[in-house]
């Protein structure tokens, strides 16, 4: 069988079937990818929060989640590709999968890296005409979106108890940016833990609390509000601010309606 070598976004070199038949995706925006670029009969094996499509679940096997995967699971499909992605999954798991599996793993930082990333699945499965009409859909988006005139002081939050942002070297940094919000955090790295007190010291003007990975609502919103009467608080879907795949073609309209919300 014809194979093909690739280098992936770590750096490491996979060989893959010029035409892989049976993928494995271990990351939820990845999965929709693949199915928005026509390969959801090939794919059979996702995790259990790859919630788009509805029925990716249903039509792939589930083998665990992103940071609990079940690599039993992902052998006995004996998939000619595996696509990870080294922030999401461990890193001990992807080590062990990649002695028997071919595993291509991405490590997306921002927009550009998000982009390669769909460039490089497209050369992956043979599928160059559909990413490159999903990259340049993409592009043409978010060359298209305006900022506001004023960027907030900003803080994300990704959990609660601890209360957690994110730091200037991660995916949601970058799209915090496009979306013309200053993330006041954005000197510190990762998912650094905070507290009120911190949020107070660095003169926040706007709090973002994400609808992923903890589950933040308007009851969370109006405490905080309690606790920060001068400051915007929202609740906004953290899957436009760190879904980077095919999703990213919808972040743009969302930030645009979003700034006005931060305007009222």
């Amino acid at each position: 069988m014809k194979t093909n070598r690739f280098k992936d976004q770590t750096g490491r070199v996979v060989s893959l079937p010029a035409m892989p038949q049976r993928i494995v995706s271990l990351v939820p925006s990845q999965t929709e990818l693949l199915f928005d670029l026509g390969l959801g009969d090939r794919v059979v094996g996702v995790t259990k929060f790859c919630i788009h499509p509805d029925d990716a679940r249903t039509r792939a096997k589930v083998v665990g989640g992103t940071k609990g995967l079940k690599a039993e699971r992902i052998v006995a499909l004996q998939p000619d590709l595996v696509i990870a992605n080294k922030e999401e999954n461990e890193a001990e798991t992807i080590f062990s999968l990649q002695k028997e599996l071919p595993v291509w793993v991405s490590d997306v930082r921002d927009l550009t890296g998000a982009l390669d990333m769909i460039k490089e699945v497209g050369k992956l499965t043979n599928k160059f005409a559909e990413s490159n009409d999903l990259l340049s859909d993409i592009s043409s988006r978010f060359a298209l979106l305006e900022q506001g005139e004023k960027r907030l002081r900003t803080a994300y939050l990704i959990w609660d108890k601890p209360m957690m942002t994110v730091g200037g070297d991660t995916f949601i940094h970058d799209m915090m940016d496009k979306a013309g919000f200053e993330n006041v955090f954005g000197y510190q790295r990762r998912y650094p833990e905070i507290d009120l007190e911190e949020l107070k010291k660095q003169g926040v003007e706007c709090v973002l609390l994400s609808s992923e990975p903890f589950p933040f609502n308007e009851k969370h919103a109006n405490s905080m509000k309690e606790q920060l009467p001068d400051v915007r608080v929202l609740v906004v879907d953290g899957e436009m601010f760190s879904w980077y795949g095919s999703r990213m073609a919808k972040a743009p309209a969302y930030f645009s309606q979003l700034q006005g919300r931060t305007r009222l």
